[in-house]
């Protein structure tokens, strides 16, 4: 090295000359701001690198024996061995880095010439292409084959019991069928109209499905790979870009100018000049606790998104894989897929698009995955719905943590006008808003590392739960039951559901579809209504055991106590509870499983009965798919006046801080729109006719549960109305 620093270095070595002036000129402020290079000599770097070579770390003893020899100060001779060692160091480094890209290289082009063989190889023997010896994939296409057999099975089963006069008996569940309501739900056909439901589809609640192998033409490729780039393009700008594009509204939400996007980013061909057209554009940010690597993988995968977004996410799959990433990770992936976003009620419809996802690495530990929708000839969808350049900024933050920055951007065809209660939130922005996304992806998260962590003591689990695999076991349990929930609730297209009566003059939406587990035909049915009282305190109300007899109808007024509990975010009201009957007696074998949650966009109230054999399975880390589930509950959402959806975000605020101050602006203000949904089994005979006064008495238990809410609010102190 031929520079080193002197300024202190070189004052501290010369011993006397200077004395107390050179100390006094070294704490000038002159000298402070001013350093000092000193070159050396060809003489001194060639005596200085062959003892560099001979001790690469001299002691005290050598480097003054090479100050006096070189005439340099001992502070200088340490430096400059630092330096030397370190860019030694970096070479080597660069060495290294060089010799692993090139094997590298080489193994991905012998994987490539690998995988290139395979598609070419022929068999010895018959001349065809060779039978796949991978045990693992066998067995995938035998379970593929299995599934396919089950559905032509039960639609051969459906058509023949038609012609044949009674039902052909499909397989048996493992566990035997829930009898779960007490209600005298009449399944006779002896009195009244009744419904054929021989003809109702599978039990399929939604659409998840991984890939659907859907043709992508060579000619399509370059087009849809052109419209990713330029959507990635787009939204980096909007990301990173504040006035004049976006405004604060509310003190806390951006939102789009929609006249200097048009001015930054003009459209060639103008999609038309539909009244019914309306633009939503909306901008949020906040710290979740995944890291972007991981929350990459989730995105880009349909079926985990879904799981990631229950309320949000009614349906999605992925159509076609257009690029699969490079180098084993999701960078530069490209995915055609389709999903339909859902509000939790009967009362708003729900959107669909077929959009390209793509997703790319902008720099180590940041990435960005966009959505832009795709024009598909065959994609036909029930509402006319756009969506624009969207997705988010995902960041790398210490500890596991990731800062995430969202855009929403889409325009839809209102072709009917949105319900009066919900009109506010949708033209708003809020139903399907960036900062619902957010919020709900803060909370998920939260819950992931709940399911991830080992288990608590056992007073968190009530001392019933006992082990690890136990408590993860509930927790995926009870997230089916929320996920289910949430599709029996909302107006998604793709559950396999026929509606049985249409929103009627009470706002009642009553559908019915075959289910395997529990075996039969199952009833849903859903509703919304507004309350003056503050969504915190109504999901209070309703997630307190102590005042569950004031509106469950269905257990009689009898009090209940929890038994075990599960705590799955920051928030105490985040949490998986069992509950059972106080005064049950030893017979009752039936038990609630529930689930609550809350975050700033809303709460969720969810539980299903659980015979105790079954619970047991669970809580031992068994598998739990087979358990019978019937979902009922309360989805809990601010009305959008009076300021209800007050929430601070980014601001380096850490996960915990932003969810109480959004907890306390969840509360603040405005009314509550509460959507009540119930599923009970009417029959578990496949081929059973249902009475229409079946569908009346779940009517009437939905008034009477509305109106036990409203009475119980309006006589528990704590619940006062802030209209």
């Amino acid at each position: 090295m031929s520079f080193v620093v002197g300024g202190s270095g070189s004052g501290g070595g010369g011993g006397g000359g200077d004395g107390g002036g050179s100390q006094r000129h070294d704490g000038s402020e002159t000298d402070k701001k001013k350093k000092r290079y000193h070159r050396h000599t060809a003489q001194q770097i060639q005596r200085l690198e062959s003892s560099f070579r001979e001790c690469p770390h001299p002691d005290d003893k050598q480097r003054n024996l090479l100050s006096k020899e070189l005439g340099l100060a001992p502070r200088q001779i340490k430096f400059w061995f630092q330096n030397r060692r370190t860019q030694l160091k970096a070479q080597h480094e660069r060495a290294d880095n060089s010799a692993l890209k090139a094997e590298n290289d080489k193994i991905r082009c012998e994987n490539i010439a690998i995988r290139e063989a395979i598609k070419h190889a022929i068999c010895p023997n018959c001349g065809g292409p060779p039978v796949s010896e991978d045990p693992y994939l066998d067995e995938q296409k035998l379970r593929m084959e299995n599934a396919h057999l089950r559905e032509e099975l039960e639609r051969m089963s459906t058509v023949a019991s038609k012609y044949m006069g009674r039902p052909i008996s499909s397989h048996l569940s493992t566990l035997h069928p829930m009898h779960i309501s007490p209600l005298d739900l009449s399944m006779t056909s002896l009195t009244g109209p009744s419904l054929d439901f021989d003809l109702l589809p599978g039990s399929s609640m939604s659409l998840h499905s991984q890939s659907s192998n859907f043709a992508i033409s060579d000619m399509d490729k370059p087009i849809m790979n052109d419209i990713a780039m330029t959507a990635m393009e787009e939204l980096l700008r909007l990301l990173h870009t504040n006035e004049p594009l976006w405004t604060r509204t509310d003190g806390c939400r951006d939102i789009l100018n929609l006249g200097s996007y048009e001015n930054v980013f003009p459209r060639s061909s103008n999609r038309g000049k539909n009244h019914n057209l309306r633009i939503e554009a909306s901008r949020s940010s906040g710290i979740v606790f995944m890291n972007a690597m991981s929350l990459v993988d989730m995105f880009m995968d349909c079926v985990k998104w879904a799981e990631l977004f229950p309320s949000i996410v009614a349906a999605s799959k992925t159509l076609a894989v257009i690029t699969s990433g490079m180098g084993g990770t999701h960078e530069g992936a490209l995915h055609l897929m389709y999903e339909e976003l859902e509000v939790l009620s009967p009362l708003v419809a729900t959107r669909e698009f077929c959009e390209l996802r793509y997703s790319q690495q902008i720099e180590q530990g940041s990435w960005i995955v966009v959505n832009a929708s795709y024009h598909l000839p065959q994609f036909v969808s029930h509402s006319n719905s756009y969506r624009f350049p969207s997705g988010c900024l995902i960041q790398d933050m210490p500890n596991g943590y990731s800062k995430i920055t969202w855009v929403e951007h889409t325009e839809t065809e209102e072709k009917e006008p949105v319900h009066e209660l919900y009109r506010e939130m949708v033209h708003k922005g809020i139903a399907f808003g960036a900062e619902r996304w957010v919020t709900t992806l803060q909370r998920m998260c939260e819950r992931y590392a709940s399911l991830l962590a080992p288990a608590a003591s056992s007073r968190e689990l009530g001392g019933v739960i006992p082990s690890p695999e136990g408590k993860r076991s509930m927790m995926r349990l009870a997230h089916r039951m929320v996920s289910n929930y949430c599709v029996s609730v909302s107006r998604s297209n793709n559950t396999r559901s026929t509606v049985v009566a249409e929103l009627n003059e009470v706002g009642v939406r009553v559908t019915a579809h075959k289910s395997p587990e529990p075996n039969g035909t199952i009833l849903s049915a859903a509703t919304t209504f507004w309350l003056p009282n503050s969504p915190q305190n109504v999901f209070n109300f309703l997630k307190d055991e102590r005042t569950r007899p004031q509106w469950d109808v269905l257990s009689n007024s009898n009090a209940v106590q929890e038994v075990a509990h599960i705590a799955n975010g920051s928030h105490p009201g985040c949490c998986i509870s069992v509950l059972r009957a106080s005064n049950a007696s030893q017979s009752n074998n039936m038990l609630i499983l529930q689930e609550s949650s809350i975050d700033s966009s809303g709460a969720l109230v969810v539980y299903s009965p659980v015979d105790l054999s079954a619970l047991n399975i669970a809580m031992s880390g068994d598998n739990t798919s087979y358990i019978p589930l019937l979902s009922s509950g309360f989805a809990i959402s601010p009305d959008g006046n009076h300021n209800s959806l007050t929430v601070e975000h980014g601001g380096g605020a850490s996960t915990s801080s932003g969810r109480s101050s959004s907890s306390s602006g969840f509360g603040r203000g405005g009314g509550s729109l509460i959507t009540v949904g119930f599923q009970i089994m009417v029959s578990n005979l496949p081929s059973a006719k249902l009475n229409m006064e079946s569908v009346e008495t779940v009517n009437n238990l939905i008034r009477t549960t509305v109106h036990q809410i409203k009475t119980g609010l309006n006589n528990c102190p704590s619940a006062s109305t802030t209209a």
